[in-house]
């Protein structure tokens, strides 16, 4: 946890020098923004013999940058390359799941005059690709995640599998404020299974999906 906070620090630390020194908002309107913070991640859904995934939440790192893109009076599309850190931890125990992704989000944006900044609305879809991925403990053991759509039982049997491609939809709510700073609350819905189809397992249903929840500080140039 205190990495993750560092980490936003550090973000927005640099984002705040660099915009003191340069202004990054074109002549069309559009402006660049950085924003970095904590996610609150599951992955829900169901075991091979269809009952419920028990985990808890797994706190998580999420940065990067967006663009605002005015479509009208104070409407904007936002799309973002962002770090996203996901996974899961199990219930009762301390084994967790930790899959990294790079998120693209198209953010369709409502930002109405509230006091003297502006009130955030948005909702959207993303899509992900994971680049690195693993199960854990507290005592170091540790195995790598493989990437596959799908996998033999032998292939399941003997490693840990995902696949590498997650997407589904994006809610957010916050507030900048005239100094530009902001922040939000995000939420995120996987619509897409995440675990691989097993060739020839006849009543397997599995199906394990990306939740979370997020605060997340920022800056727009």
């Amino acid at each position: 946890m205190k990495k993750i906070f560092f980490s936003t620090a550090l973000i927005l630390s640099g984002a705040f020098i660099t915009a003191k020194a340069q202004s990054t908002t074109t002549s069309s309107g559009i402006s660049f923004g950085i924003r970095a913070g904590v996610n609150l991640q599951n992955i829900n859904g169901k075991n091979a013999n269809g009952d419920k995934l028990e985990n808890k939440l797994l706190p998580r790192f999420q940065g990067g940058v967006t663009a605002d893109i005015p479509l009208a009076d104070q409407f904007y599309i936002q799309p973002g390359i962002l770090y996203s850190g996901k996974g899961a931890k199990l219930l009762d125990t301390d084994i967790k799941t930790s899959i990294s992704y790079i998120d693209v989000p198209v953010t369709f944006l409502f930002k109405p005059m509230l006091g003297t900044g502006h009130m955030l609305l948005g909702v959207g879809p993303y899509v992900g690709f994971a680049i690195a991925g693993k199960v854990s403990d507290d005592n170091g053991n540790e195995e790598k995640i493989k990437f596959e759509n799908e996998v033999t039982q032998a292939q399941y049997d003997a490693d840990l599998y995902a696949r590498r491609l997650d997407a589904g939809a994006n809610l957010l709510v916050g507030y900048e404020m005239s100094s530009k700073f902001s922040i939000q609350l995000n939420a995120q819905l996987g619509l897409a299974k995440i675990n691989p189809e097993i060739t020839g397992a006849s009543g397997d249903k599995t199906a394990s999906r990306n939740t979370g929840f997020g605060l997340s500080l920022g800056y727009r140039f």
